[in-house]
């Protein structure tokens, strides 16, 4: 994929196709359209003659465009290449840290390689993962086929035998087992790298040629979420989880024939308030301190069958924290009324201590805990902050390790 066929643009910006500054054309909006259309119009806004983006980041390919949609929570207000590449990166390792890039010899240093977007890297994984498979050979497995014979083999089908066979005596139709290579397993992957072919260009395209040779003879089927339900785990088809993961997200994100001609479509779409949350949570777990528990998104009833979870609660001795994560800029250091109270009621219902709103930081500075509400007929007061963290240096995200070390940090500081 060229240059040329890239387009990058941060969430909430606007992508028309009347401007001659890029390459999406009213072919690229007519089927982006029909897809937000379909998945309720939750992607992105439609607005006259583009597309508005929202909290959704990620990629869509299209008919030989790739368009980026990435993170961005800086104060440098530019689109410089330099900007977009630093937030691609972030998006990158928030990907990885959270498991969406589920491949464990992806490092730190191969997440630096200019990719032209992040669909390439789930491209590269792909075709790495079954490249591995290839040469360690590809597993047999029996199956069950139906078919016509010469001869009795197996188990006599009647009720297809009178149908298919009232004129031709000779034959039967059988049921038997075979044990070969043409099996599910190898039918998802299959279908994964012919979705592939459609997308791929440059180098990978001929390590693609290479790999689908050797799938070949193996029967086209047009795969579905309910062939993954399929698959029984066990020994032999361990080394093929990774692989079955990305082909799953490549092939249920693919969107064929969206308008009457030939543009396809493969998305990979993450709600940053989600990814965001996940993130946090995640390295707080990786580098809490000792007798510290860190527990996402826990739940209790509320009101009949309402129910509130915030996002991570941290356990530490007799103490309980909230963490209610938001990714968004906010100038003031006001909370609303309606987070506010929001963070009363966790604050009630799980008797915690403090409670804290986590922002993205531009240069904002975090709002002491203030005591907002004492409990009747207890001596306990209700705390909550504003905090802001910092999450880009300049070599892009900043170590996963400071970032924990300075939330926890964070709880420590003193009431107002």
């Amino acid at each position: 994929m060229g240059k040329k066929n890239l387009i990058q643009v941060f969430e909430y910006q606007k992508l028309k196709f009347d401007s001659k500054e890029n390459d999406f054309t009213e072919s690229h909006f007519n089927a982006m359209v029909k897809f937000n259309e379909k998945n309720d119009n939750k992607y992105y806004t439609i607005i006259h003659k583009g597309i508005k983006f929202n909290s959704y980041v990620g990629v869509i390919q299209i008919n030989g465009l790739t368009i980026e949609i990435l993170p961005k929570a800086d104060k440098d207000t530019s689109n410089s290449e330099t900007q977009k590449k630093t937030w691609q990166n972030v998006l990158l390792n928030m990907l990885k840290v959270c498991k969406h890039i589920n491949v464990d010899n992806i490092s730190e240093t191969a997440l630096k390689k200019r990719y032209n977007s992040i669909l390439e890297v789930y491209f590269e994984m792909y075709l790495n993962e079954i490249e591995e498979l290839i040469q360690k050979g590809l597993i047999k497995k029996y199956r069950r086929v139906q078919e016509n014979q010469l001869a009795l083999k197996g188990k006599l089908v009647f009720t297809k035998n009178i149908q298919k066979n009232i004129i031709h005596k000779e034959r039967f139709y059988c049921e038997h087992q075979v044990y070969d290579k043409d099996h599910l397993l190898h039918q998802i992957l299959f279908k994964g790298l012919q979705i592939l072919d459609s997308f791929i260009t440059g180098i990978l395209k001929d390590k693609l040629n290479r790999i689908l040779f050797h799938f070949s003879d193996f029967k086209e089927v047009n795969i579905n979420s309910i062939h993954f339900s399929k698959i029984i785990p066990n020994r032999k088809t361990q080394p093929y989880n990774k692989a079955i993961d990305i082909a799953k997200m490549i092939i249920l994100n693919y969107s064929p024939n969206l308008n009457s001609g030939n543009d396809n479509m493969l998305t990979l779409l993450f709600d940053m308030n989600k990814l965001w949350e996940e993130y946090v949570y995640r390295i707080l777990q990786k580098h809490k301190p000792k007798n510290y528990y860190v527990s996402p998104q826990n739940s209790t009833q509320f009101w009949e069958t309402k129910r509130i979870k915030p996002d991570i609660v941290i356990k530490h001795n007799e103490e309980t924290y909230i963490i209610d994560t938001k990714w968004k800029i906010v100038s003031s250091y006001k909370p609303s009324d309606d987070d506010l109270k929001q963070m009363f009621a966790y604050n009630l219902y799980w008797k915690a201590e403090k409670s804290m709103l986590l922002y993205p930081k531009i240069d904002q500075k975090d709002s002491e805990f203030g005591n907002y509400h004492h409990t009747p007929n207890e001596n306990k007061t209700n705390q909550c902050k504003l905090g802001f963290i910092n999450i880009i240096n300049d070599n892009g995200l900043r170590e996963s390790n400071n970032i924990a070390n300075e939330i926890f940090s964070k709880f420590k500081e003193k009431v107002i």
